[in-house]
């Protein structure tokens, strides 16, 4: 098995070789050893997933955290965990979610600027600003070389001010975050501006992107971590909703023609040692 401390070790090194990986995005153990199956190198959770699976609009940081034990306990592959806002407003309680994601066997997660009042969505710089560096000072107390990631989310909030996100990511990157995040920003050239003005690795988002772009442009255009945020799950979720649909307005079944294949299935879930 793995250790933690492995997983850490080669997380890191994937933000340091030359060119962008893909880092997708699981919401339950079944997804994360699918995505084992096929070869990818490290998983992220999403917060969005998460909440589809069970129901509701939002998730508290425990289910967050459970969730993420169930991915890491899935596959031998490194971790990061989509903590949302880490649970609470003040930076040191914050900062808790970080050594919490360690203990569930994660290794990396984010912290980000979404207040998670929707009269007043974005933190203040400055109290944006102290919660990366409390986030960092847990992060640099665990024995393992965790990756902070930290998000500036003005472009999902109707922010769409690029000289302060991008003053947002410097700071943040300042405060000592190993990876820097907005999400929303949609096309190259915003996404060149933005990147340009970091030196630390940049995680960018296709669900909210342009989806005609490639991995190779965005590897062209400094981006070094892709994820998918909750987009496998609601096109899943898509896929779910056609199959009821024809059921019940056409009393057809032809989407069984396109099921995934059992053994495939069978297959990949094998490849791991169950719980």
């Amino acid at each position: 098995m793995t250790s933690q401390l492995d997983k850490a070790t080669a997380f890191r090194a994937l933000h340091e070789r030359r060119g962008a990986f893909i880092i997708p995005n699981p919401w339950d153990a079944g997804t994360a050893k699918l995505l084992a199956a096929m070869g990818y190198e490290a998983l992220a959770t999403t917060s969005l997933g998460v909440a589809n699976t069970v129901g509701s609009s939002g998730v508290s940081l425990d289910v967050i955290l459970a969730n993420a034990r169930a991915i890491v306990d899935a596959t031998e592959l490194p971790v990061s965990v989509d903590l949302e806002n880490c649970g609470a407003d003040e930076p040191k309680r914050a900062a808790e979610a970080i050594r919490r994601a360690a203990e569930a066997g994660a290794v990396g997660g984010s912290i980000e600027d979404f207040s998670g009042d929707r009269d007043r969505p974005i933190y203040d710089f400055s109290h944006a600003v102290e919660r990366v560096q409390a986030a960092v000072e847990v992060a640099r107390a665990l024995p393992i070389p965790f990756t902070l990631t930290a998000r500036a989310e003005n472009f999902l909030h109707g922010r769409k001010d690029i000289d302060d996100t991008v003053r947002r990511l410097q700071a943040f990157e300042a405060a000592g975050a190993d990876v820097l995040y907005s999400p929303g920003l949609y096309d190259l050239a915003t996404i060149r501006t933005v990147v340009s003005s970091l030196s630390k690795p940049f995680n960018h988002v296709m669900g909210f992107a342009d989806p005609t772009l490639t991995v190779g442009q965005l590897s062209a255009a400094g981006v070094k971590r892709i994820s998918v945020g909750g987009a496998m799950s609601r096109y899943a979720l898509a896929a779910f909703l056609s199959c009821a649909r024809e059921m019940k307005d056409k009393g057809s079944f032809t989407y069984i023609r396109e099921m995934a294949d059992v053994g495939a299935l069978r297959s990949a879930f094998a490849a791991v040692t169950p719980p």
